[in-house]
């Protein structure tokens, strides 16, 4: 029985009074439900896509925004934020001194190179959502499809090079292509995607033969570096004996530039002497006797001239003696 039929002093509260506040109440908090619905923030990283009943209706930039309750919906792509993904390995903390781990993942990394060899690769795909409408709509699970596309082009581009190219000389070129490879896939399949870079982040033979491949990789990093020196030395040596060359050529050609022209004047004066001693021999064998004594004389140092009447020259001969 009721307790109030007991106690007949004490009457029972009135509920009907309340119910008014009760239904202010509830109006309010639907009020702000929706409002908080309606209006919507969206960050400087971000766009906002609209869709009504899961129809897309549009797209918008960083601010605020309002949107119809319970009939649109919002999803927020980070656009200018840079995703990666991790391939052989995970980061377990990043900061000063990161941890890593390859638990799980030698699937990932184990490859095998064109030449029949294994190969431990580790890499990174940093990439950014440039499309989000194709990144929410055209492929269901846009990331997984991209990191089985990237994973696909790491093992085609590894199958065509061998292990020497794969640990050392081509990683550069390998990682260039398989970005090049995987952006063209992500746009054929229309994944929204657009691949920043792929950085080759390790990549060891496996631990057994770890040791060797290390003997090769450095005998090969010697092997450069002896070629570099001998390089180095054949520019230094081989132009100063070229130019040592055509020095010489250039003397042996003046050298014989002046020996022809020496002849030919030398043949000029012979014919133009020729010529006047066939006019008059006497004269021209004067002339000839006179020009040669010219040049002979001053050449025998002291001279002694006496005529054919002289007795002695013994007196001349005392005297040049006292005069030195």
């Amino acid at each position: 029985m009721d307790f109030y039929q007991y106690n007949t002093s004490i009457k029972p509260p009135d509920l009907k009074k309340y119910i008014p506040y009760f239904k202010l109440s509830i109006y309010g908090i639907l009020i702000v439900v929706l409002l908080a619905m309606t209006f919507f923030q969206i960050r400087p990283e971000e766009v906002g896509v609209i869709t009504r009943f899961g129809r897309y209706i549009r797209t918008e930039e960083s601010g605020l925004h309002v949107k119809l309750p319970i009939l649109e919906k919002l999803y927020k792509v980070a656009v200018e934020r840079q995703h990666k993904q991790e391939f052989g390995f995970r980061t377990l903390s990043s900061g000063i001194r990161s941890e890593y781990t390859k638990t799980g993942t030698a699937n990932e990394s184990l490859m095998l190179t064109g030449d029949l060899n294994l190969a431990d690769v580790e890499w990174v795909v940093q990439y950014r959502i440039d499309d989000p409408y194709k990144y929410l709509f055209k492929v269901r699970e846009p990331v997984n499809t991209m990191r089985d596309i990237s994973e696909a082009i790491m093992r085609q581009i590894v199958g065509d090079r061998t292990v020497n190219e794969v640990l050392t000389v081509g990683r550069a070129e390998i990682a260039n292509i398989v970005q090049l490879e995987i952006q063209r896939l992500c746009s054929e399949y229309s994944l929204g995607i657009k691949i920043e870079q792929v950085i080759l982040q390790d990549v060891n033979p496996p631990d057994p033969v770890k040791d060797a491949f290390n003997a090769v990789n450095q005998a090969q990093q010697e092997k450069e570096t002896l070629i570099n020196q001998a390089r180095s030395e054949y520019n230094k040596i081989i132009p100063r004996a070229r130019g040592q060359a055509d020095e010489t050529i250039q003397k042996a050609e003046g050298y014989a530039s002046e020996r022809v022209n020496n002849a030919l004047g030398e043949a000029s004066r012979f014919n133009a002497l020729y010529r006047e001693y066939v006019k008059a021999p006497a004269v021209t064998k004067q002339r000839l006797y006179l020009e040669t004594m010219q040049n002979v004389i001053p050449r025998l140092g002291n001279k002694i001239i006496t005529d054919e009447e002289g007795n002695s020259v013994l007196p001349l001969l005392q005297m040049q003696m006292r005069n030195k």
